[in-house]
């Protein structure tokens, strides 16, 4: 296993732990039970990581365990601002370290950008793009994340240091022309056994 991979699977590791911590309103979600599926999707987006980037996510999930902190929750809690609001506000927003607003306009430029590339793979991969969240937080609603709420919520949970190279990730993928969600999903159907996105497009 190289570097890359062995820092991806630890930080898996440590976040399903969080994971297990998470308290969902209703009891224990079934996902929480779900270690194969857990494992395949986190893993395939940390395997697209700079292993600097790993190296200081890895220092926040250990910060956050230090000063008790769960990112998890946090980052669960934050996708509630757009599925349940007023929930959101009264009940959860207090408790949550506060976004300044040029942090909040850097990473609405990074979303902007991912769900642009994950419009374009939906385009090229349709029966693939079936099976993931709906797109866009218009499309929100309780029960139901789409891909821009849940990315909003991930984003919201990582250091200042994190996101900064997280960032800069973005911008040169962008210059590079290379669709982040294309290479996450190639590893996730790797990871699942396919040869190829081509492949397990056909098999859908």
């Amino acid at each position: 296993m190289n570097d890359q991979a062995h820092k991806s699977e630890l930080i898996v590791r440590h976040e399903w732990s969080q994971f297990q911590q998470v308290n969902n309103q209703g009891g224990r979600a079934n996902c929480q039970g779900n270690w194969p599926t857990f494992h395949q999707m986190r893993l395939s987006q940390f395997l697209t990581w700079r292993l600097e980037m790993l190296d200081s996510y890895a220092e926040d999930l250990d910060d956050a365990d230090a000063t008790g902190r769960n990112l998890l929750t946090e980052k669960y809690a934050r996708m509630m601002e757009s599925t349940e609001p007023e929930r959101y506000h009264t009940e959860l927003e207090p408790h949550m370290p506060k976004l300044e607003p040029e942090r909040v306009k850097a990473q609405e430029a990074v979303i902007a950008q991912q769900v642009a590339w994950a419009r374009d793979f939906r385009e090229h991969f349709p029966k693939l793009g079936e099976a993931m969240r709906v797109l866009t937080t218009d499309e929100d609603v309780i029960g139901t994340t789409s891909f821009e709420t849940y990315l909003r919520g991930e984003l919201g949970t990582y250091s200042n240091r994190t996101f900064a190279m997280y960032a800069q990730m973005i911008v040169d993928l962008t210059g590079a022309g290379v669709n982040l969600t294309e290479e996450t999903l190639r590893l996730t159907v790797s990871l699942g056994g396919f040869s190829s996105l081509e492949e397990a497009e056909a098999a859908q």
